[in-house]
């Protein structure tokens, strides 16, 4: 028998990794909201990896508390990812996926492009989505990984933002309101400027968002989280004293 992997979250996201593990031979071991991580650290101190599936919002919570043992074995799976995420709670190499398939309830997963993943477990979780059939593409270094957890943020926060305002899909938002779109793009990649202390190519992270968007453009923009997401963009904006006056109207209009 392979060796386990602790599961923190068993959400529609986590079940589908979780699926994965174990088609390869890897044991399971769930963590749930009522559990006691370090009791459950104490009985399984030596896991292969210990994958995070929790909800952008249940993140920080999580990560200050993994257990010592734990935390050089981390994989994490949420969206709106970066490197101050982890780094704010002292974790120095977590591996990191940007998620490019969906899972809803009833539903089984729907590919949209391959997903990257950088990191020390990066093999194993590519491994696992291959057993599911999932394309995945294993990343070179932290530089290539920026560029991907900013490119999924900026595709996820323009359509779901620009969503509240006019459009159901990706695809009529990029074809029929492409000034809104860019409105709102440009706003994003102002946030996430401030956000990595960094400034990407906006001409290739417009580009590898039309990639997802061509990708599936059926895709719904403005979900049920779309409002927390603009709300969180514009926390962030407050903090880096940023105008976003587009973003600032849609929230007005929401």
């Amino acid at each position: 028998m392979k060796a386990p992997v602790v599961m923190i979250g068993i959400g529609e996201m986590g079940g589908v990794f979780a699926r994965g593990l174990l088609r390869k031979g890897h044991p399971v071991y769930p963590v749930l909201r009522d559990m006691d991580m370090r009791a459950e650290a104490r009985g399984l101190p030596d896991p292969v990896a210990v994958l995070v599936t929790v909800a952008e919002n249940d993140l920080h919570g999580v990560l200050n508390a993994i257990p010592e043992v734990w935390r050089d074995r981390l994989v994490l799976v949420q969206n709106e990812l970066l490197p101050r995420d982890w780094q704010a709670h002292g974790i120095k190499e977590p591996t990191v996926i940007s998620v490019w398939f969906e899972k809803k309830p009833g539903q089984d997963f729907k590919v949209l492009i391959p997903s990257p993943v950088y990191g020390p477990h990066a093999a194993l979780i590519a491994s696992a989505l291959e057993a599911l059939n999932i394309p995945s593409r294993v990343l070179a270094s932290e530089d290539e990984l920026l560029f991907e957890l900013v490119r999924k943020n900026l595709y996820i926060l323009t359509t779901n933002i620009a969503g509240l305002e006019t459009c159901n899909t990706a695809g009529e938002l990029w074809h029929k309101h492409k000034r809104l779109a860019e409105k709102v793009a440009s706003e994003v990649m102002d946030i996430q400027d401030w956000l990595t202390g960094t400034s990407l190519d906006r001409a290739t992270l417009i580009a590898g968002m039309m990639g997802a968007i061509e990708a599936d453009p059926d895709h719904k923009c403005a979900g049920r989280s779309a409002p927390a997401r603009l709300q969180r963009a514009l926390n962030h904006a407050d903090e880096a004293g940023l105008a976003a006056p587009k973003l600032r109207e849609i929230w007005t209009q929401a």
